[in-house]
């Protein structure tokens, strides 16, 4: 069974694209599992403050007039902020789209997220390293059930929740039951959410694109002063900025993407 030290926050987005920096949020949902076994659930729609794209709608059924009458992210995100803060946090291929979105969305209102001591948890990792399949088809193969409301943001949520209790049961020997070993079986080694700052053999913080990959960042601060200045997100940013930071070098000053 799951092990839990501190609460365990599992959360999925809905929102107008897929563009990480440019997307808004419209629906979003938590799930917190306390180590006690107690869960606490917060789901909302969010206003975007920007126009629904029709293809967008299509997929999750939220239009302009169901969000026009919601708060934007600005008025929640104190709250939700301090919500998920001090806990882990789990989603199903969060690493690669929910996280990073939703960090920058803080961003934008001031908030860093996440800690670097929160740990992650992807059922999506589990089972593509597992398995590999889809959100409906881990439901059915791990749960026996048909995912009803597929890309509602809080059934999708639940679903993505009884998916990794299952998968803990299952591979419990061999992906662990603790937040601690689950998290060290699917990293990645990333340092920040899109994956541009990684730790190499040694836990050292190196590139991981472009002419300076698998160069420490150390030891190319030029490169690294160079990327804080350009269009990266604002965590990839700040992963920077704590690289740069651990290796005795003075931070620079960094604001979110206002696109």
């Amino acid at each position: 069974m799951l092990k839990l030290e501190r609460p365990l926050c599992f959360f999925d987005l809905e929102t107008t694209g897929l563009n990480i920096t440019t997307s808004r949020i419209v629906s979003l949902a938590v799930m917190k599992i306390m180590p006690d076994g107690d869960v606490i659930t917060k789901s909302r729609l969010v206003n975007p403050l920007v126009p629904i794209p029709p293809e967008t709608t299509d997929i999750h059924g939220i239009k302009d007039e169901d969000v026009a009458d919601a708060p934007p992210f600005k008025q929640i995100a104190k709250s939700l902020h301090e919500f998920m803060s001090g806990c882990d946090l789990g989603g199903y291929n969060m690493k690669n789209y929910d996280l990073p979105l939703i960090s920058e969305e803080f961003a934008r209102c001031g908030l860093s997220f996440p800690a670097f001591d929160q740990k992650l948890v992807d059922a999506g990792v589990i089972f593509k390293i597992m398995e590999q399949r889809t959100l409906t088809a881990a439901y059915k193969f791990f749960c026996g059930k048909d995912l009803e409301d597929a890309h509602d943001a809080e059934a999708d949520t639940n679903a993505t929740y009884e998916v990794f209790e299952a998968q803990v049961k299952r591979y419990g020997e061999e992906i662990g039951t603790t937040i601690d070993e689950i998290h060290n079986f699917t990293d990645d080694g990333r340092v920040d959410l899109a994956n541009k700052i990684v730790r190499n053999e040694n836990g050292e913080y190196v590139f991981n694109f472009g002419k300076s990959k698998g160069k420490r960042v150390i030891d190319d601060v030029g490169f690294a002063e160079w990327m804080l200045g350009k269009d990266f997100t604002y965590n990839t940013k700040v992963a920077v900025n704590y690289a740069l930071e651990k290796g005795g070098y003075p931070t620079i000053p960094i604001k979110p993407s206002s696109k």
